[in-house]
């Protein structure tokens, strides 16, 4: 899986999860069916808008190009308030082939983010 983080505002800044540690923290969980109705992350912008990254035509393209490839077999991660911490490509996957849910594992107590007040920027990504 690629480096990535989940983001979100807050009134202490902007708040920065390590996706890779998310899902370490899942693994002893049990997922359970969620209805797609259900993800306000659909009717709302969410890849863009941090530090001025916006929806152009290519990052339009390299989102549809990870939507076709993800695996559906991998439950999405959502916060204790049900917001989408890691799956939103499949989501969007799973929207498009017409399902009315997802797996999800879902925290009951969001853990601590990684950083806060980063800059997505200045954040390692690795090789990417």
């Amino acid at each position: 899986m690629r480096k990535q983080y989940h983001f979100r505002q807050s009134s202490r800044g902007l708040l920065a999860w390590d996706v890779h540690r998310l899902v370490d923290l899942c693994r002893n969980m049990q997922p359970e069916e969620i209805p797609l109705s259900s993800i306000k992350e659909l009717d709302e912008e969410f890849w863009y808008g941090l530090d001025g990254n916006s929806p152009t035509c290519r990052s339009v393209a390299l989102h549809a190009k990870l939507i076709m490839e993800v695996n559906l077999d991998h439950p999405v991660i959502l916060s204790s308030e049900g917001r989408v911490m890691d799956g939103m490509h499949r989501v969007c996957r799973a929207l498009i082939k017409g399902k009315g849910s997802i797996m999800a594992y879902r925290f009951q107590v969001d853990p601590e983010p990684d950083f806060i007040g980063i800059s997505p920027r200045d954040l390692s990504y690795g090789d990417q």
